[in-house]
């Protein structure tokens, strides 16, 4: 609010001093108000905020502009004699000197901190420029790498659809963190992308929405897109009644999905770049990945430690809820 209020109000022109003397006014008013309630009261604590406020909304000028509206104020009207600029008691004399001293240096804070905010506010908008800017290339890039691909294999079509669509779930995952101002994106949002394409109601997560940061980000959704892809081939997803299920665990740093309810599985003969990508792509972040094959469905265990402070969502009281896709 101070934000945004300091904006419309530029500091040292003519709204910044319009400001200070409604400031001004309003502390003498809240001055007459307190001595009418008391008569021993400070003449002068009303102005010390309206000093510290209008030098950091509207500068050094309306600051002191303020600080000697208060203090001759304070001193012809509350001050005995009153309306007199005659002074009979010495602790009055000694309120007024540090008034002033207070006030300068209410002054100067005031300033200093209003020019702070403002240099981190342009900091933050260059930030925010230069992240879509790298946003932007980004882009560029993998349109390009697309075109290079689809060139290059257009007699491999399993290949290439293979390749774009990793790309794709990349890309999405990018567009996650990009929306969450480079903090990364949650486990909900990625799985909503990279499942949602397939059936969305028979998908289920559950467990806390925990935030991950870009580069585990990147990682999950280019292993969910694997595990997504098996199983609308060959898995749960690839039979009317099939379902699929994401939990995620904060107490152990495991991410665990389940498929059920599909058709009988068995291990691959083989181990292609799916299965070898799910087995070695934790290994950077000192976790790692179990697949077990069961005759309901595949199990897959991966389990990473997160940095501090990673923060995380509850999902309701039941710790479940169908999964659809978010709007972007």
């Amino acid at each position: 609010m101070l934000a945004r209020q300091r904006r419309r109000i530029p500091p040292g022109s003519v709204q910044a001093y319009g400001f200070a003397v409604v400031c001004a006014a309003g502390a003498t008013l809240f001055e007459v108000w307190l001595q009418w309630l008391d008569q021993d009261a400070s003449p002068l604590i009303a102005y010390y905020p309206a000093v510290a406020l209008t030098a950091l909304l509207g500068g050094i000028g309306p600051g002191v502009l303020v600080a000697l509206v208060g203090g001759l104020a304070a001193w012809w009207g509350f001050m005995p004699p009153a309306l007199s600029f005659s002074l009979t008691r010495y602790g009055d004399k000694v309120t007024l000197v540090a008034f002033g001293f207070v006030s300068i240096f209410l002054v100067g804070a005031g300033d200093y901190f209003r020019r702070l905010a403002k240099r981190l506010e342009d900091e933050e908008q260059l930030r925010q420029l230069a992240v879509q800017e790298l946003a932007h290339r980004l882009k560029n890039k993998i349109a390009t790498i697309h075109a290079i691909i689809s060139v290059q294999l257009r007699d491999q079509p399993q290949v290439r659809s293979d390749i774009l669509d990793r790309l794709a779930a990349l890309t999405a995952t990018d567009h996650l963190v990009e929306q969450a101002n480079g903090q990364g994106a949650f486990v909900r949002d990625i799985a909503a992308t990279e499942l949602g394409l397939y059936v969305a109601s028979r998908v289920t997560l559950q467990g806390p929405d925990v935030l991950l940061a870009p580069k585990f980000a990147l990682t999950i959704a280019l292993l969910l897109h694997e595990l997504a892809t098996n199983s609308a081939k060959y898995g749960s997803l690839s039979v009317p009644d099939g379902r699929v299920s994401l939990r995620s665990s904060m107490a152990n740093d495991v991410l665990h999905q389940r498929g059920r309810d599909g058709p009988p599985v068995s291990a691959p003969p083989k181990r292609g770049f799916g299965l070898r990508l799910l087995s070695r792509a934790l290994d950077q972040f000192g976790g790692g990945t179990e697949i077990f094959f069961e005759p309901t469905g595949v199990v897959c265990n991966m389990h990473l430690t997160l940095p501090a402070g990673d923060r995380s969502e509850p999902l309701g009281e039941d710790g479940g809820q169908k999964l659809t896709p978010r709007a972007t």
